[in-house]
């Protein structure tokens, strides 16, 4: 690994990269100039914050962004010398590489990503309303399960650039054959700085793929809930101002889960696989009864979780739950072709896609 250096040239024809650069090494206390396209930065305090600003901005910029940017690290006084240094500068995805930032995910730089998909059916009648994207990762034919791709991600630094992976693959993967059906996306709010700038290469995956707006619904998981609750707002604002809808998952398991309900006021209320399968506990049973007139009251429609048997479903549906998900109804499939879609009279108003 190079040792610390105190001065860094970042040079890129790509127009809005700069600013971001530029920002990021201010927010770090950095200092900055800036010329046609190239920014110098400057390290104060002897390296540690060049350290830091080359981690951020492997988690702010995108793969294509950050080997589009060149890098030279104490650049030469001499004009030939520092020519000749940009000339053959490493991107700075070899230079990250280079300081062991991305030495803990190799599995994820390897990966070959696609997204399985899991139906949701209205208790109503069983007919498939929706399906729920699940991210997975394949390294030298060896399938990799979400948890342990956002585990290796959130330890490397990496939870943002995945968690853009999973939405992106969602959409794309499910628009050639889902139909009129809803697509569930997950998402963690920590990944999304600035609403604006994070979502908009999500938006252009879902704009191309001719889905309609109403179709997306972003679930967040209430343990992923941060603490700041106004930044989650900012974000789940943004997406209902594209059209798209909110759900809220793993209702139930935490203490907090009415007052969330009430800060939040989601579109879909996905109950507590944990609780869900302790029925006919109960306690269980009070507690997703409360939380499902509390949901409908707000105008939420209700999915219930974790659902694989009929004594479950039967269970589910008195409680006044509207839609179900789990192995009874199907696991997580990767889809080869077009889905059949059954036969049903069936409308899907369960769903609500106003408020």
């Amino acid at each position: 690994m190079p040792g610390k250096a105190t001065r860094a040239l970042l040079a890129t024809s790509v127009g809005h990269v700069l600013p971001t650069v530029s920002r990021t090494a201010m927010g770090l206390g950095l200092a900055v100039s800036t010329w046609s396209q190239l920014v110098d930065v400057t390290d104060p305090r002897g390296g540690a914050g060049l350290d830091r600003l080359f981690q951020r901005l492997a988690r702010e910029l995108t793969a294509a962004e950050l080997d589009a940017v060149r890098v030279v690290t104490d650049p030469p006084v001499d004009g030939a010398a520092l020519t000749a240094r940009l000339l053959t500068a490493p991107s700075l995805a070899v230079e990250l590489a280079r300081r062991g930032v991305t030495a803990e995910v190799g599995v994820l730089v390897e990966a070959e990503f696609w997204s399985a998909y899991q139906p949701i059916v209205s208790l109503a009648d069983r007919s498939v309303v929706a399906h729920e994207a699940l991210l997975r990762g394949v390294v030298d034919g060896r399938e990799i399960g979400a948890d342990d791709l956002f585990f290796v991600a959130e330890s490397a630094g990496w939870l943002p650039r995945l968690d853009r992976i999973g939405r992106e693959s969602a959409i794309s993967g499910a628009a050639p054959w889902i139909g009129d059906d809803d697509l569930f996306i997950n998402f963690d709010p920590t990944s999304i700085y600035r609403p604006q700038v994070c979502l908009a290469s999500t938006e252009q995956v879902a704009h191309a793929s001719g889905l309609a707006p109403e179709q997306f619904v972003f679930e967040v998981v209430e343990s992923h809930v941060i603490a700041d609750r106004g930044h989650l707002v900012s974000v789940l604002e943004h997406y209902r101002s594209l059209g798209w809808r909110v759900a809220l998952d793993d209702v139930g398991a935490g203490y907090s889960s009415l007052s969330l309900l009430a800060a939040i006021r989601p579109e879909v209320v996905k109950l507590d696989k944990g609780l869900v399968q302790g029925l006919p506990d109960d306690g269980a049973r009070t507690v997703l009864k409360a939380v499902t007139d509390l949901a409908h009251q707000l105008g939420a429609v209700v999915v219930a979780e974790g659902v694989e048997t009929e004594q479950l479903a039967e269970e589910v549906t008195a409680l006044g739950a509207d839609l179900g998900q789990g192995w009874l109804f199907g696991r997580p499939v990767r889809p080869a072709q077009p889905v059949e879609r059954p036969e049903s009279g069936f409308q899907p108003v369960a769903v609500s896609r106003s408020r």
